[in-house]
């Protein structure tokens, strides 16, 4: 009697260890459910954070061009309304003083000939 008495605590013993390895490959395929949608969750975030980022920066760069494009804008109207002013009075002081004006063009075409000259 001892003998079945032994056989059957190993049969318990071998059911229960057959049953503790059943529950313990469920959850390792629970865990590796888990770690799957974990790694894809995390996967997509990382997607829509580069995506974000990306688009930040896209447009902090098309608001610096449009900026940049409206300053050059404004710079060139300011020199083109400068040159036309410096225009306007040369032509008023050859207009006041005609022999200062020649004697000037004068000296200009001289040192424009002597640079050229020097080459």
């Amino acid at each position: 009697m001892s003998e079945d008495k032994e056989s059957t605590v190993a049969k318990a013993s071998r059911d229960n260890l057959a049953e503790d390895v059943s529950s313990l490959r469920q959850d390792m395929a629970k865990m590796h459910d888990i770690l799957t949608r974990f790694t894809s969750e995390a996967g997509g975030q990382a997607a829509r954070t580069v995506r974000n980022v990306g688009q930040t920066v896209a447009s902090q760069v098309g608001s610096t061009a449009t900026g940049i494009a409206s300053t050059s804008a404004d710079m060139a109207a300011t020199a083109t309304q400068q040159f036309k002013t410096f225009t306007n009075e040369l032509e008023d002081i050859a207009r006041k003083n005609p022999l200062g004006a020649l004697a000037g063009a004068l000296v200009i075409g001289v040192v424009i000939g002597l640079i050229a000259r020097g080459r």
